[in-house]
């Protein structure tokens, strides 16, 4: 094999020479025959052909027209008619240059990742249609014609693209009738045309154009030089020899009695498992009935100390009943004894007084008598006369002050006694206007509940409830819980007949405000939740039952009455937890809703009660047992009122009425205030005036004394006034006993109040301490009410446990019994089949493919070679052939051996032509630099299947050689195009396609490009070039062998294309 090199001079490019040989010769050359023409690619002539010389058209794979519908953003391009040498596709950006080459590569087969255009086949569908179509003719001429006989001389491909992503084919001949519709004959057709739409080589598009030197690994270009696909090679096993029938139906007959016994075998190894199971449950059956007996032996304990405290708290109520008549009584007796004390107060204090008077009066006297005594001045006679008359007037003011201040004792009585009698009612007052003042702010908060409820009546149960059930919902949602709390339970549930609401209410209380979850964990979360919003106070309760579907079945202990519902019968419950909460917690099915009182006595106390019947709650909200009955302190529902619009009137109403009430009484007590106030006012002027009127009349007397003192001589002057003193001294005294009397009397009457005091203190204090009592003791009695639930709900969730559990052994007793059955049934059809059992290890499912197998086989035998004769006389005469053939054989391996030693020569062969082809390339590759005066190297490790490149641009040194990252725009777009156009040479492909290649070239480097790039294609009229580039092309010369093609300036009023994340699959073909 010879290969001819032909020096270059600048400028010039490497064209394929035009020569004609045998194509018999082993030479490693690559041959094209062309309609007589044979053009070899193997040597290098200068710069350019003749201009006379012409070369024939392609005959296989030219594209000859392209036409898209609603195919990315536009509604119709073409159909695009291309020259069969060199034509330029020409427009501004967004007119859809690249949209034509998509579509050449779509239409043709390939991927959507290898347009860089999008990742998904629907993502070019046009925005707001249901489906894009694209219809590509190739020629299909001369003897290298794909079925010219069905397609003619052009094959049209035409795909439609759904919404979905789903393609369909149709291959048409050149008059328009569809041939096939499968991409296996567009693949072989494409293999025939030697067409590699994913090759960029080939097709390369405008992305790929910009970074095919920068981004592709060594490897990658060394695979983008292979112009092969990796093929793959498909081996078929094939059979050694071939089992007569017989063999096969002997096979088939062993294997259909493996088959009897296999199903044997395999219930066998089913009933095993079953029978320990059963061992098993059965010995975990004491262990439920370990949990039963004990949680009842708890029920039992709960409910005796539930009749136990229950017992207390009866007692303790009637001792505070028995008492409060008690207290009233002391109470009066108190106030009664208070006012007695009061008035021989007064009286003391009156005795207290007129003694201090009398006793300064005394000692008036008494130095009167003693100034008389050292008097020796006499008077004269018309002194005494006017003495006298003077004493005689002074006697007459004095009877008058007398009286006056014995007016003003009896009005100080009067006020002291009003005062007293004004300070008890404004106590008694107080203590009323203190409960109107609770009353009207409880209900006046119940008023602003019910308001809220308006808009939400879930504030109903709480200020905060609506934000907790919120952030349940919220933590739901986030995984925290296992199964959503359900409450409040008083929101759960409806009313059947509302008229009975205070009945449920008073009967579940707190039950109103609870949740109920479905474990402890849950539990624990929800806790966690409600310390953000019940910070201070208590917080609702937290009930934990296993959720269930269903509720309890209570027939066999609920109350039934002809004329009365139970709380359960009452409610309309949508929810199973709800109602087996209210079930397990309080035993609704056994309370019976009794309308009226007397009634309610009548069935519970009179009469014997009725069956299953614990309790009863009448609409009064009164609870009745059988030996006793409780009172509801409130007379309206809270939770579960009905009406909210006429209960809001309704407490408006009283909450008027109270502020009224109330209104009055603070006005009354301002009254008494100002009563007291002008009484003691008064009190005071009659005091102060009592205290004038004492010291006017003991200025008098001591007047009327001096003016006696004078008129009389000294001695009878003096016996007067001791005889006065005298009597003042006995009224002295008297007074004193009085006093003493009277302080006698007030100590006892203060006695006898602090006696009557201390025994009302007594009393209500007892009262006190037994309410006090009372109320841990109600407390724990909920508590154990609330413990003898969840007992009972423990003791029958074992219980039902244990029947479920009973159940399951039952269903894996019959289950074993019918499998026992089945195992009968079977072993007798084997002992039928074949009576020896036999041992298989294989399963029934195995051999019955097997089975299948060997039928299909038979059935192909038989269709193949006929009947058994038939089969018999084709042996012998193979067997009479086979002596000939048997010497032929011999022959073979000789021309096999020699076979062998031609493909030893034409594998040294391979790597020689591969070495060429890899020199050949970068010889192409540095000539075509030299045109800007570039330096390249091209680097092949076919080992190891890399290929490196290094351009130096300029003059320069070529040792300095960079990586291809590291060159300008134009630079890299310079050396892409010669890259390309080396590989072009060394590649076989009926067209050439090239997205853009001058994008970052200078004027210079583009035209150079374009000069390179018009030489080849000239040089290769039997291919077709197809260029997009956004310039106008008005400067290339005028050439039969050029066609432009102008596309139409784009629509602005297009949008960004669909297309679909990376992250998601490929679309399928239909």
């Amino acid at each position: 094999m010879s290969k001819r090199k032909e020096d270059l001079s600048e400028g010039s490019l490497p064209v394929k020479r035009i020569k004609t040989e045998d194509t018999k010769d082993y030479e490693a050359e690559e041959v094209k025959t062309t309609k007589g023409k044979t053009v070899t690619t193997n040597g290098q002539s200068g710069d350019s052909l003749p201009p006379n010389s012409h070369l024939n058209e392609g005959d296989v794979g030219i594209i000859e027209s392209i036409s898209l519908k609603n195919f990315m953003c536009h509604a119709c391009l073409g159909p695009f008619k291309f020259g069969p040498n060199v034509n330029f596709v020409v427009g501004n950006n967004g007119s859809g240059k690249s949209a034509v080459l998509t579509a050449l590569i779509v239409g043709l087969g390939g991927k959507a990742t290898a347009t860089n255009r999008g990742y998904s086949i629907k993502g070019f569908v046009k925005d707001g249609q249901n489906s894009a179509d694209i219809s590509i003719t190739l020629r299909n001429r001369g003897p290298d014609a794909f079925k010219p006989d069905k397609y003619g001389e052009a094959v049209i491909v035409e795909q439609r693209i759904s919404g979905d992503g789903i393609r369909q084919y149709r291959l048409k001949s050149q008059s328009g009738h569809i041939v096939s519709t499968k991409k296996e004959e567009l693949n072989t057709i494409l293999d025939q045309f030697n067409i590699q739409v994913d090759n960029p080589v080939s097709i390369l598009t405008q992305e790929m154009s910009k970074h095919f030197l920068q981004s592709k690994s060594e490897a990658d270009k060394y695979k983008n030089l292979s112009e092969l696909k990796d093929q793959v090679k498909q081996k078929e096993d094939r059979y050694k020899s071939l089992s007569s029938l017989n063999e096969l139906q002997d096979k088939l007959e062993q294997l259909r009695n493996q088959m009897a016994w296999a199903l044997v075998i395999e219930i066998e190894k089913h009933l095993q498992p079953i029978k320990d199971r059963i061992k098993v449950e059965e010995s975990r059956s004491v262990k439920y009935d370990h949990k039963v007996e004990e949680w009842q032996m708890k029920v039992n304990e709960a409910e005796e100390h539930f009749k136990t405290i229950q017992n207390q708290l009866q007692k303790i109520t009637e001792e505070a009943q028995a008492l409060r008549p008690q207290c009233s009584t002391l109470k009066d007796d108190v106030q009664r004894k208070n006012k007695a004390c009061k008035e021989t107060e007064a009286t003391f204090h009156r005795y207290r007084t007129q003694l201090k008077q009398l006793e300064k009066d005394h000692d008036q006297l008494q130095k009167r008598i003693e100034q008389l005594r050292n008097s020796i001045n006499q008077s004269s006679e018309a002194e005494l006369r006017e003495r006298q008359e003077r004493i005689s007037c002074l006697q007459k003011q004095l009877k008058a002050l007398e009286d006056q201040e014995a007016t003003t004792s009896q009005q100080l009585a009067q006020f002291q006694h009003a005062i007293s009698k004004s300070r008890d009612e404004q106590e008694k007052l107080g203590e009323e206007e203190k409960d109107v003042k609770q009353s009207a702010e409880s209900r006046k908060e119940r008023l602003k509940e019910l308001k809220a409820s308006r808009t939400n009546q879930l504030k109903r149960f709480g200020e905060n409830m609506p934000a907790l059930l919120d952030a349940i919902a919220e933590a739901h949602k986030q995984g925290r819980f296992r199964h959503k709390p359900i409450g409040p339970l008083g929101a759960c549930f409806k009313l059947k007949y509302p008229e009975l609401a205070l009945a449920v209410e008073s009967c579940l209380k707190g039950l109103l405000l609870s949740f109920c979850c479905d474990n402890y964990r849950d539990e624990q979360m929800l806790q966690s939740l409600m310390s953000r919003y019940f910070t201070s106070g208590r917080r609702p309760q937290i009930n934990v039952c296993e959720f269930a579907n269903q509720v309890y079945n209570v027939k066999g202990r609920a109350v039934h009455h002809p004329d009365f519902p139970t709380v359960l019968d009452a409610l309309e419950i949508s929810n199973p937890v709800v109602a087996n909460c209210l079930i397990d917690m309080r035993g609704v099915e056994r309370i019976l809703l009794i309308s009226s009182n007397s009634r309610a006595r009548e069935i519970m106390q009179q009469q014997r009660p009725p069956a299953n019947c614990r309790e009863a709650f009448t609409a009064a909200g009164d609870q009745v047992f059988p030996n006793r009955y409780y009172s509801s302190e409130t007379d309206r529902a809270r939770y579960l009122g009905g009406d909210v619009e006429s209960e809001i009137s309704q407490l408006e109403m009283e909450v008027s009425n109270k502020m009224a009430k109330l209104s009055h009484f603070q006005q009354r007590l301002q009254s008494i205030v100002e009563e007291i106030r002008t009484n003691e006012t008064q009190m005071k002027m009659k005091q102060m005036q009592k205290r004038k009127i004492q010291e006017n009349m003991t200025k008098i007397k001591l007047e009327i004394s001096d003016l006696e003192n004078v008129d009389e001589p000294q001695s009878v002057d003096i016996s007067t006034l001791e005889e006065e003193v005298q009597d003042i001294w006995h009224r002295i005294v008297s007074d004193r006993n009085k006093l003493e009397e009277a302080r006698k009397d007030m100590d006892e009457h203060r006695k006898i109040v602090n006696e009557a005091e201390q025994r009302y203190k007594e009393v209500k204090e007892k009262i006190n301490l037994i309410a006090e009592g009372a109320d841990p003791i109600k407390d724990e009695l909920n508590k154990i009410d609330t413990e003898v639930g969840k007992c009972k709900h423990h003791k029958r969730h074992y219980e039902e446990k244990r029947k479920e559990h009973l159940e399951g052994i039952d269903k894996l007793k019959e289950s074993l019994e019918s499998k026992e059955k089945v195992l009968e049934e079977n072993i007798a059809k084997a002992k039928q089949i074949y009576a020896e059992r036999l041992e298989v290890a294989r399963t029934p499912k195995s051999i019955d493919v097997e089975i299948n197998r060997l039928r299909e086989r038979i059935s192909t035998e038989q269709e193949r070679h006929g009947s058994k004769e038939e089969i018999t006389r084709q042996y012998f005469d193979v067997l009479e052939t086979y002596k000939n053939v048997k010497s032929q054989v011999k022959n073979l391996k000789k021309f096999m051996q020699l076979l062998d030693k031609i493909m030893e020569e034409r594998h040294k062969a391979y790597k020689i032509f591969r070495r060429y082809i890899s020199l050949r390339c970068k010889y192409y590759f540095d000539s075509m630099l030299s045109q800007r005066g570039y330096h390249g190297k091209m680097s092949f490790d076919h080992k190891n299947a890399t290929l490196s490149i290094a351009v130096q641009p300029g003059e320069g040194d070529k040792a300095a050689l960079s990586d291809m990252r590291s060159l300008s725009g134009g630079e890299r777009s310079f050396s892409t195009v010669c890259f390309i156009l080396s590989l072009w040479d060394t590649m076989e492909s009926p067209f050439r396609c090239l997205d853009e290649f001058d994008v970052y070239m200078d004027m210079v480097n583009r035209r150079i490009s374009m000069d390179m790039m018009l030489k080849v294609a000239s040089s290769q009229r039997y291919r077709q070039f197809i260029f997009l580039t956004p310039q106008n092309m008005s400067s290339l010369p005028s050439s039969r062998l050029i066609r432009i093609l102008r596309m139409h300036d784009p629509e602005r009023g297009q949008t960004t294309l669909p297309f679909r994340a990376r992250d998601q699959a490929e679309d399928s073909d239909d």
